[in-house]
């Protein structure tokens, strides 16, 4: 059975429970580890996320962000530590936990034969909520989506049946979003129709852990990120503080060679040169760096948003 499928039937077992911990976390997990044999999925996690908030879960593919997912939602059961959801234990109380979460897996597979209508009608079968209010959303987000309900799903293109994942997981309006890689196969205007969806999902009131390994797009969305390699957290930092002090990845072309101190300069990483050619990561304030650029004799300067992949092989070199 398909996952995402497969959550929304998980959810469908016996119902009622106590709340055992405090709400003030949405998700709240403790030493959280999972093992396959002597290989290590995730290990230790420690997370908090407060009810109301938006946050980035990032890391490079493989890091470990989708098994910590799949495990906060039961998908998986832990080989050691403590995962809660809004006060409760995903383990003890999982088919009540599922009743508030939206779920966005990366890769969305579906029943082909179906229409999209018949597949969210049938999904929506799944949630305690009138018929009439279920169907009226489904209407209000295939339209904001540009959903065609009537295409029979092995006819939509990766992108549309991403489109379905979204109106699936938003169907029920839930207290908490749990999105991983949202954004594989929307085109650009569409992720920006996404994006704003999100918005206007947490000032409703949801919660939302947004996973991806584009560091860009979680700085458009989140208050705080966590960022996980090698399936352990390295960094819980807020948004705040990471756009104060964000990366660049500099490439600079010389016209003659410089000295080694023309770039001793703090916020300067990962420093390489190549005859005339010097590449660099810089964290720091913008123009202490082009007061020093200035110095030098340049023939073209180059500068973007490093790959997180970049930002690991040096910051966190301590943590591998």
């Amino acid at each position: 059975m398909r996952e995402i499928v497969l959550f929304q039937t998980l959810r469908k077992n016996v119902r009622g429970s106590t709340i055992l911990e405090s709400m003030k976390a949405a998700i709240k997990t403790t030493k959280l580890t999972k093992r396959y044999g002597k290989d290590i999925g995730i290990e230790d996690v420690d997370l908090e996320v407060h009810e109301g908030e938006v946050f980035g879960f990032i890391g490079p593919n493989g890091a470990g962000k989708s098994t910590t997912i799949r495990t906060l939602l039961g998908l998986i059961k832990p080989t050691s530590g403590r995962a809660l959801i809004f006060g409760k234990d995903i383990t003890l109380y999982g088919p009540e936990v599922r009743e508030d979460i939206g779920y966005l897996p990366s890769e969305v597979f579906y029943y082909d034969n179906m229409r999209v209508k018949d597949l969210l009608e049938y999904s929506a079968s799944f949630y305690d909520k009138p018929k009439k209010q279920m169907q009226t959303r489904m209407y209000e987000l295939a339209e904001l989506l540009n959903l065609d309900l009537n295409k029979k799903i092995d006819d939509l293109s990766y992108g549309n049946k991403k489109k379905v994942g979204i109106v699936q997981g938003l169907l029920h309006s839930p207290k908490l979003i749990i999105l991983d890689e949202p954004t594989g196969g929307l085109d650009p205007l569409m992720q920006q129709t996404f994006f704003d969806l999100l918005r206007a999902e947490n000032k409703r009131g949801a919660t939302i852990l947004f996973s991806s390994h584009i560091l860009s797009e979680v700085q458009k969305l989140c208050d705080r990120i966590a960022i996980i390699k090698d399936g352990r957290i390295v960094k819980i930092e807020s948004m705040k503080d990471l756009q104060h002090n964000s990366y660049l990845r500099c490439e600079l072309e010389l016209t003659a060679p410089a000295s080694k101190q023309s770039l001793d300069l703090p916020g300067i990483y990962s420093l390489e040169r190549t005859g005339k050619r010097i590449t660099f990561l810089y964290r720091g304030d913008i123009n202490l760096l082009t007061q020093a650029l200035a110095k030098l004799q340049l023939h073209d300067v180059h500068l973007r948003e490093p790959e997180l992949e970049e930002i690991f092989m040096h910051y966190y070199q301590k943590d591998a």
